[in-house]
Order: structure tokens, then sequence, then C-alpha cells
């Protein structure tokens, strides 16, 4: 924690709300990753080059409940309290919210006069409705650092004791941007708030001295072959934003259309070696939206990387994100030799008429070539899919599962299309009059309320039916066992026979048993 200022008070308590076994069910015990809190420390280094005083709590990597969390907050009485809903993907914010509502309440119950701003993806999204919904003062409409360093300032002008929102007009909050709040009973919007544009000085780190670094794990893929190897674990980012628009994404809803900013590989190996020598680190995560896209970016970055791996007898596990048509075959010596062993593709559909429906535009003969030629370089592939896109009926799911059991990818993630806040397709959605979950955990692929977009042809419960289902199909597919046996070893196919013993509960699809005996329509 930096030193509190000079009245002794805490300036800024940032607090990850977690909600891991609401948002995964069982899987969340074991299988997925507990990832440190990214914006939690970016917000808390920008503010702390500022002059304010800043913790983290994360109650996701302590186990800590609303309650818990809230008491620590009456202890510490800090001039602001930042609820950051971010996640492991720009979904994770959505599905966060119940925690993070619950968490909000739970804090003005123990300490009324507390000040709470809730930032993050979805607050992005609908901050006023956000504003309404939840127990908190201010919304953040953007990403966040400038905001609170400004609003920061404005609590602590004044008096000696600093200001309350209560004190706050309109007036005093003109200087603070991208905010909503209370005034007077009406929603106040201030002018939105600049991005950080000098990432290496504004940004240079996490603050990951906040941060309790023995806590956090890997997800279990990312250490097939060597699960002991899933912690110490980090996630850094290089770049900032995605130049894409595709439909069902909400990455750039804090962040616009021109949000897409690049970190120099000078400052990206400089958080690499901290994170290795100060706490023993070898696994890693880059948390960027689309990290292969950029040759030159990747390319230095990667130069960079490859003696380092090899001063550590090439021990660097990483995985990153990267699109079919950006992965160019020259490329991929060099990644595996930094350390990169796991690259995620968004394969999204098998149907070229559905992936051209969700601004995927991608031919089959293209997917196969990319994740051979990633595969033959030394690199495991994790295939994403989604059924249920606007376009999909029984027949384009079929065939996506049966591009995925072609491709036989040493992962794969299979989720049902949402439309997600802050997405195209949300607004479309909403346009539209669809149904959309009713609650904001419902936007969790693996919730037990999660609720899918329906298509023209099929429900809402025939798409989570099948993709519940492709999900044992392919992890109990004998080529796919037999791959994994020969490529990570015995004890990793066993692993991945007792992954697929998890049951998820589902409500809806209950609900459609229930209303229609004897099962659904359309199976996998």
């Amino acid at each position: 924690m930096t030193a509190p200022t000079s009245d002794g008070r805490l300036d800024l308590l940032l607090i990850h709300p977690g909600g891991r076994g609401r948002i995964y069910q069982s899987l969340g015990d074991e299988l997925t990753a507990i990832e440190p809190p990214l914006w939690c420390g970016l917000i808390a280094t920008y503010c702390r080059q500022r002059g304010h005083s800043a913790a983290i709590i994360d109650s996701e990597a302590e186990g800590w409940d609303a309650a818990a969390v809230a008491a620590k907050v009456a202890e510490m009485a800090p001039r602001l309290v930042a609820i950051v809903v971010y996640g492991h993907q720009p979904s994770a914010s959505t599905q966060s919210m119940p925690a993070a509502g619950a968490l909000a309440r739970a804090v003005k119950d123990a300490a009324p006069e507390q000040t709470v701003i809730v930032i993050g993806g979805h607050a992005a999204a609908l901050p006023e409705r956000t504003l309404r919904e939840e127990a908190v003062d201010f919304v953040a409409t953007g990403e966040g650092p400038v905001t609170v360093d400004a609003l920061l300032h404005a609590l602590k002008s004044g008096t000696p004791d600093g200001l309350s929102p209560a004190d706050l007009s309109p007036a005093d909050l003109s200087d603070v941007p991208g905010i909503v709040h209370w005034h007077e009973g009406e929603v106040r919007r201030t002018r939105p708030a600049p991005l950080v544009e000098d990432l290496d000085r504004d940004l240079p780190a996490s603050s990951w001295d906040l941060l309790p670094m023995e806590k956090y794990r890997a997800h279990n893929w990312q250490c097939f072959g060597d699960m002991g190897a899933r912690r110490p674990y980090a996630s850094i980012y290089t770049t900032l934003g995605c130049p894409y628009t595709c439909s069902f994404c909400c990455i750039n809803a804090p962040f616009g259309r021109n949000g897409y900013r690049f970190r120099s590989p000078e400052a990206v190996l400089r958080e690499i070696d901290l994170l290795i020598e100060q706490y023993g680190v070898r696994t890693f995560k880059i948390v960027d939206e689309m990290f292969v896209l950029n040759e030159r970016h990747v390319t230095a970055i990667c130069e960079g990387l490859i003696p380092r791996n090899e001063r550590l007898g090439n021990t660097l596990n990483l995985w990153a994100y990267a699109r079919v048509d950006t992965v160019k075959p020259r490329m991929l010596d060099r990644l595996r030799r930094a350390g990169f062993r796991w690259l995620a593709l968004g394969i999204e559909s098998g149907s070229k008429h559905v992936r051209d429906g969700a601004r995927k535009a991608l031919r089959n003969e293209d997917i196969v070539g990319i994740v051979r030629a990633i595969q033959e370089a030394g690199i495991n592939v994790i295939g994403n899919y989604i059924f249920g896109l606007p376009d999909d009926d029984a027949k384009s799911m079929r065939a996506t599962l049966d591009l995925a059991k072609e491709l036989n990818c040493e992962f794969a993630n299979f989720y049902s299309a949402m439309a997600y806040p802050g997405s195209p397709l949300y607004d479309e959605a909403v346009g539209k009059g669809w149904d959309l979950p009713e609650s904001w955990s419902g936007y969790s692929q693996h919730s037990a309320d999660c609720r899918p977009l329906a298509t023209e042809t099929l429900t809402a419960a025939e798409v989570l039916a099948f993709r519940d289902k492709a999900f044992t199909e392919y992890f109990t597919n004998p080529r796919y066992l037999k791959m994994v046996d020969q490529r990570f070893g015995a004890d990793t196919s066993r692993h991945i026979r007792e992954m697929t013993r998890h049951t998820l509960h589902r409500n809806l699809l209950e609900a459609a048993e229930a209303a229609a005996p004897g099962g659904l329509a359309h199976e996998a």
C-alpha cells in the first residue's frame, strides 16, 4: 500500500469483486484461472504516480465475501472506494455485476457515508442504468484512470477532511470527466474522459506490490503436462482496445472505436523481468484482446523474450489471443522460441455464412491451414466456438462442432451467443425486443441462470443444450483423448476425463425439460 497522505487517510481503495462460484459453478473450484485484476493494478499505478495513496482488495483471490470486504472497508475508511468490474475477457464484466452490486450494497450498509464508484466494461456500456441499479455514488463511463484521479482531487479539495458526494455540486464535478452521478434526484453526466495516451509513462506496470501474488493460478489447460506450473502466475498487457468490431464483442465499450493503443516492447519486457525476478513467475497470460496482430510489435517483444527464455531453460509458458487472418506462418517459430506455448483463435462457427453475419469473414480452408501451421510450430491451439449466432440453425451448429472435432485443437472453448452490453449485438437485441437474460449473472456462459440468445429457428434452451452436449462430445472424443495422451501424458488425459464429469446446473434446460418431457428438439 502507498503511504497515506498527510492527513493519515487512505485515498483510494480498489476492489475486485470476484463471484467466481456463481459465475463458473463447480468449474471455478480448481479448473479456472484466478487472474490478477489488471485494471485494479493499473488504476492504482496511475493514481500513485499522481500523489494519491492506494490499496487493493482482491476478494476473489482472498476468498472474502461481501460482508468481510465491507467490514474491511469500514475499518480502512478510504476517501474513495472503486469497485473495478473487468474480468478474464470482455464479457466477464457483465457477469460479475451481481457480485459487484452485492459488494456495493454491503459497503454502504457498513459505512453509509463511504464514497463509491464502479468502473468497468459493463459500467461504461450502461452507465445511467448502473447508477440507478447499484448502491454507488458515481459510475465511470470510460476506462477509469483519468476519472479516478480527477475525482480524488475533487474529494480532497475544500476542507482538511475533504468532501463527500453530497457536498459536490455539478460545478465541483465539472472537472471530473467520465462520470454519471446523482444531483437533486436527476442523473447528470460529465464530458467523456480522455484515454490514457502515453501507456509507457502513465501505465508503466501494474501495482504488483499491492496484490496477493501467491494466490494467483493459471487455467488448467495452460499447464497440461505440468499442473504444478499453474503458480506463480501473472497477466500483463501490451495493447489496450481492439481495432475490430465483431458483432458479439463488447471489448471497446470503455475505450471507444479509436481506443487501440500500443505499449512499447521495452516497457513490456521490463514488467516481465520484474515478475520473473521478484515473484518467480514463468507462467503468463497476455491479456490483449488481440496480441498477434501487428507483426513489428509482436516481433520486437519476441526478440526480447527469446534470450530470457533461453536463460531460464525454456521454462516460460505464455498464451495470447490471435486471429486466423493475422497469424503469419513466418511468425510462429519466433513465438515458440519466445515461450508462447498456446494461441487462442476465435474460429466462432463452422459456417462461412454465419461467420460473415458476425463480421468474421474467414474460409474453412484458411482456418484448417493456420491451425495446422501453429501446431507444427510446436504451439498448442485453443479453438473458440460460438453456438447460436443470429444466422445459426441446427445444421450450422452441427457444422461448427464437426469443424472443432476435425481441427482437434489441444483445447476448446464452447460458448453460446450472448448479446453482451456494449456489443453491436446488444443494441440490435434491445432494438428488436429479443429475449435477454433476466439478471446479469445470466450472461455468464457457465452460470445456472445462463440464457443465450434464441435464433429464428432455435430457442435459447436448444442453443444452450447443444453447447453443453458439444462440450462433452468434444472432450470425450477418443481421437481427442488419444492426442492429449500422446502430447501431454496419461495424467493429463485422466484430468480431462475428470473435467467432463462436472455437470453444470442449468435452470433454462430444467424448465424446458419440464415443459416438454422427452427432451429438447435439437440434440448434439
